[in-house]
């Protein structure tokens, strides 16, 4: 079984100080148009209504008009991405790849010098590690 890389790409599109599109984002926009509910897409990614509601919120204030429409009262159509989230949700992933594509040797690179987990903080060696806090 092949080892996962250690590294992952992560691209956030920023509107001022709010995140307005980024890999959950995304992921969140897919679960409501699988759903068509914002509260089932909540549910299928592990989060609270409140929380999924909230982000749809930040995504329909960063954008020249909203990500996702809501029919209220309607079982079958709660929730759906409009034309503009569609489209930004494509360009996003494309974007994703591409950047993956194009940062594959260097995360190569770096994999290949990234240590599995971070080595204890100085002073909290465990008796009988290498002193490397005597050095000088």
């Amino acid at each position: 079984m092949a080892r996962r890389s250690p590294l992952r790409l992560k691209i956030q599109i920023m509107c001022g100080d709010e995140i307005a599109m980024g890999p959950g984002k995304a992921e969140l926009l897919e679960a409501i148009a699988a759903q068509r509910s914002i509260s089932a897409a909540g549910r299928a990614m592990g989060m609270s209504y409140r929380r999924a509601w909230l982000l749809v919120d930040a995504m329909n204030r960063c954008w020249q008009g909203p990500l996702v429409a809501t029919v209220p009262g309607n079982p079958k159509a709660g929730a759906q991405l409009t034309a503009l989230g569609e489209r930004v949700r494509a360009a996003y992933r494309r974007m994703e790849t591409a950047a993956a594509a194009g940062a594959a040797q260097d995360m190569a690179v770096l994999a290949e010098h990234l240590l599995a987990a971070p080595l204890a903080p100085r002073g909290q060696e465990e008796p009988g590690e290498s002193d490397l806090s005597a050095a000088p």
